[in-house]
């Protein structure tokens, strides 16, 4: 089993990447949230992170990929990410458990308020490495196949656990700058400050887009496997949604002169 952290600031994103596709996601365990809707979900972390609104980064999201052809219970993948969870001091507070079943390995995704239910901030340094740590010794107490093993299976998981990651990354990012993006050349320039490139795909010889991918670091993705409304299509509508908006405000602005 090998572990990835990741923390961040919209538990909202983080809830609608992890919860949203009911066709690869299921919740095995929620806790202090709503698990019927990822909105009331993201909603109900937010309404607890408000207790310290000074802590910026107060969303844990940690993947726990076992290895290739593993196959645990719901049940027993449930109490791996709470014991996860302790080992990482990450307790007395809201978390959601969520199998995901996109890929010929299964994986977890945790996420965690580090914001408590007393409004006490929860220690996140080195939370990555202590991560790795709390994984093997998981690994060794339900007797899973240790990342130590030298095999390419294996090298596979781990890339795999990198390619997810690098896709919530991406997804993180598009989802923070969208909404001051009118255009693709906007949002090209924004996402390469994030290190992530933007790559077109067209019809034929014509300059008609008919597709997108998202580039970071050694992994690319279509637009629609981050996210539906991150094709072509979902994208001009957002876009144009901005661009509606703001006539609106300006015509608004007009009539009051």
């Amino acid at each position: 089993m090998i572990s990835k952290v990741i923390t961040g600031k919209s538990f909202y994103g983080c809830c609608r990447y992890v919860c949203a596709d009911e066709q690869r996601a299921e919740i095995l365990e929620a806790e202090g949230v709503r698990d019927y809707s990822y909105r009331h979900m993201g909603n109900d972390f937010e309404m607890s992170r408000q207790q310290l609104p000074d802590k910026r980064k107060a969303v844990f999201h940690g993947i726990l990929s076992f290895y290739p052809g593993e196959q645990l219970t719901n049940e027993a993948m449930a109490q791996i990410g709470r014991e996860y969870l302790e080992k990482l001091g990450i307790t007395n507070t809201q978390y959601v458990i969520t199998k995901h079943t996109d890929t010929d390995h299964l994986h977890l995704h945790i996420i965690a308020n580090l914001v408590n239910n007393r409004g006490k901030a929860i220690r996140d340094n080195w939370i990555g490495l202590r991560g790795k740590k709390a994984a093997q010794q998981l690994t060794q107490k339900y007797q899973l196949i240790p990342a130590i093993e030298k095999k390419i299976a294996l090298t596979n998981l781990q890339a795999l656990n990198q390619e997810e990651a690098a896709r919530y990354e991406i997804f993180q990012a598009i989802e923070a700058v969208l909404l001051y993006c009118k255009t693709f050349p906007a949002l090209e320039k924004e996402l390469m400050k994030k290190g992530i490139d933007i790559q077109y795909k067209y019809k034929g010889d014509t300059q008609q887009l008919q597709g997108i991918s998202f580039k970071k670091g050694l992994y690319a993705f279509k637009g629609s496997s981050i996210d539906r409304k991150y094709s072509v299509a979902g994208l001009q509508k957002s876009m144009q949604q901005q661009i509606t908006q703001e006539q609106k405000q300006s015509d608004r602005r007009g009539m009051r002169l």
